[in-house]
């Protein structure tokens, strides 16, 4: 189904013309006319199928269409609520695009960066603010922002914001906004207690699911190397050098872990960069797009980047170290595949993570195949040793979430501390 047959203006049109699309995702051609009817919609895709497009369209149709009266400051009309730093980018990125034919502005705000930039531009006043829940909550202390306007709430990876302990933010937040307002809750999975906050939040929804639950792109294929602990960077560099992948993701569970893997490699001569939660907002940034340009070969993250990443054409995705919770497995390798593009996800598993894989099995339902490299055949001597669990539930260092300070302080780049949910919940809050 083309574009021209959902309903969107010319201007728009003309927007997705330019970035050379031409048919629409089957999320989008769900979600798009749900939403222009002004309709709730609880909306489950994979990811990398176009969701951010399907709500991003049809929310600047809607703003554009029904235009405030009077030339005073631009009130917030619609608020995109996201759970890190990356994904505010590529939210951000989008609006801007598809709306650069339309007389809209937008903001992102969020946490890790200087908070002065962010309230000159939210004293201008902006159409669309696209936020992390605690430098949201930042703004709003110090009175720079005011949420009673906002006539769409976009929660965006809302699964992954419950994850990251988001829960109290998120409920502040929608205290702050009118009760008459269009919602629109985008996940990639779906958990009880998401399934919660989408019964308080939305009002008789429509529901599209282009996918079932907690599933990988179709694209992508997958296979697992059992490989000894301490060979699994030896077979790495090996296969990166021996099938020549130019461009590389690969997931580490800490933030130690990915800093020492990127020097090995670099040792090795490939070139490397790490991104996590304890680089700056300015580091992740030069990183990121030092990767897409290839001008670095590899990039070690961690979970922080398995959402909001989104990397044109991107061909290898690489678990160094399984997850500890089986879904983040379907966001990591959710970062190749995209777009209807071929990718290949590839997991070097110990005998430490044995259980970890066979959680993950169990999720997707089914087996993932098991190749034997030569030369890289595991010792069956070895025995497991206990994983120590990073300190969050998502095994993800959440860079987006400085210490949990008073509302309203400001924090350092780069000063984030790792919490569970759980601790999350007992402290301030989580900020973004």
């Amino acid at each position: 189904m083309s574009f021209d047959s959902l309903g969107l203006s010319a201007e728009l049109l003309r927007a997705v013309s330019d970035q050379g699309y031409s048919e629409a995702t089957p999320v989008q051609r769900e979600a798009i006319p749900v939403i222009l009817q002004g309709r709730d919609i609880l909306a489950g895709a994979q990811t990398g199928t176009g969701k951010t497009a399907g709500f991003t369209l049809p929310l600047l149709q809607r703003l554009h269409t029904n235009p405030l009266p009077g030339k005073g400051k631009r009130p917030v009309r619609a608020l995109i609520l996201v759970p890190t730093r990356e994904l505010a980018a590529q939210v951000g990125e989008s609006v801007a695009t598809y709306g650069r034919h339309l007389p809209l502005n937008s903001a992102i705000i969020f946490g890790g960066v200087k908070i002065n930039p962010q309230t000159q531009k939210l004293q201008r006043g902006v159409d669309i603010l696209i936020a992390t829940p605690g430098r949201l909550l930042d703004h709003v202390s110090q009175r720079n922002v005011d949420l009673s306007t906002v006539e769409i709430l976009v929660l965006d990876e809302a699964d992954r914001m419950l994850d990251m302990g988001f829960i109290r933010d998120i409920r502040r937040i929608l205290a702050l906004l009118p009760k008459q307002r269009q919602n629109l809750l985008f996940s990639a999975t779906y958990s009880s207690e998401m399934r919660q906050l989408a019964d308080s939040l939305l009002h008789n929804p429509a529901q599209v699911e282009v996918a079932r639950r907690n599933t990988p792109a179709e694209r992508v294929g997958q296979v697992v190397h059992h490989v000894d602990r301490e060979r699994k960077r030896e077979l790495l560099s090996f296969m990166i050098g021996s099938q020549n992948w130019r461009q590389v993701l690969v997931f580490t569970r800490t933030k130690h872990g990915a800093n020492r893997l990127s020097q090995q490699l670099e040792q090795d001569g490939i070139s490397s960069a790490a991104i996590h939660g304890n680089k700056s907002q300015g580091a992740r940034t030069r990183a990121l797009a030092d990767f897409k340009a290839g001008e670095v070969r590899v990039l070690v993250a961690t979970d922080i980047a398995a959402r909001g990443l989104d990397i044109d054409q991107l061909p290898h995705v690489v678990n160094y170290e399984l997850p500890n919770v089986p879904e983040d497995y379907v966001h990591r390798i959710g970062r190749t595949g995209r777009a209807g593009n071929d990718g290949q996800a590839v997991s070097l598993v110990c005998v430490d993570e044995h259980k970890l894989l066979v959680d993950i099995e169990r999720l997707l339902k089914r087996d993932l195949p098991k190749v034997v490299v030569p030369g890289y055949e595991v010792n069956p001597a070895l025995r497991a040793e206990p994983i120590r669990k990073p300190n969050n539930r998502s095994g993800s260092n959440a860079g987006n979430r400085p210490n949990h300070a008073r509302p309203g302080s400001r924090t350092k780049p780069g000063a984030e501390r790792n919490r569970s949910p759980r601790q999350a919940s007992r402290r301030a809050r989580p900020a973004g």
